[in-house]
């Protein structure tokens, strides 16, 4: 939150606080995810800090311990309670954090198009149409392409993982809109490599 705000119930400073330091009112929460949980806006975080934040911030924010104060402080429960279980959900995934730090620095995060194929999967992707066009049709002799491919793209997906985990240590030490993109297009070709392998396991 930012700072010099004053306390709506008294009009005290309240410096960012969540709760007045005077009054003990709630504030508006901040929309802002890491904010909310009092956290530094990083890529790598400690989940059980975070898991931690977010049941004691459960706790304090239960619109149940606000049903007798004034209709502001009601209406700030609720906001604070939706924002802080859609952080919990973003932050706790590692690449739905990475896609919602994305998306505050203005990055389109769109769906995923099946033409924008990764060059260096052509290949593969054509193979494996190919060999689901062949199963579909009750050729079973294309099976051992497709357990071959299903290998194949787990390994991929775990290379973008280890791809991600050494970029997002970038970005925490040195933040900038290049590793940004790197990291966006690392999504982009692991959110294929997944839709590939979710083709192949159905």
């Amino acid at each position: 939150m930012s700072a010099n705000r004053t306390c709506w119930n008294c009009g005290q400073s309240i410096d960012g606080s969540l709760f007045c330091p005077h009054c003990k009112s709630l504030q508006r929460p901040p929309s802002d995810y890491f904010t909310l949980l009092g956290l530094d806006r990083k890529l790598k975080l400690n989940t059980a800090d975070l898991q931690q934040r977010f049941y004691e911030l459960s706790r304090q924010l239960h619109p149940d311990r606000f049903m007798r104060k004034p209709e502001a402080e009601r209406e700030y429960s609720l906001d604070a309670s939706s924002i802080l279980n859609d952080a919990y959900r973003a932050l706790k995934d590692p690449v739905k954090r990475a896609q919602y730090v994305l998306s505050q620095e203005g990055f389109e995060i769109g769906e995923q198009r099946s033409k924008d194929v990764p060059p260096e999967l052509l290949e593969e992707v054509f193979e494996l149409n190919m060999a689901l066009e062949e199963m579909r049709s009750g050729d079973d002799s294309a099976r051992p392409q497709l357990e071959s491919a299903k290998n194949n793209f787990t390994n991929m997906l775990a290379e973008a993982d280890h791809q991600l985990e050494t970029q997002f240590a970038n970005y925490d030490e040195s933040p900038n809109r290049e590793t940004l993109t790197k990291i966006r297009g690392t999504l982009n070709r692991r959110k294929y490599i997944q839709n590939l392998l979710d083709e192949v396991l159905q």
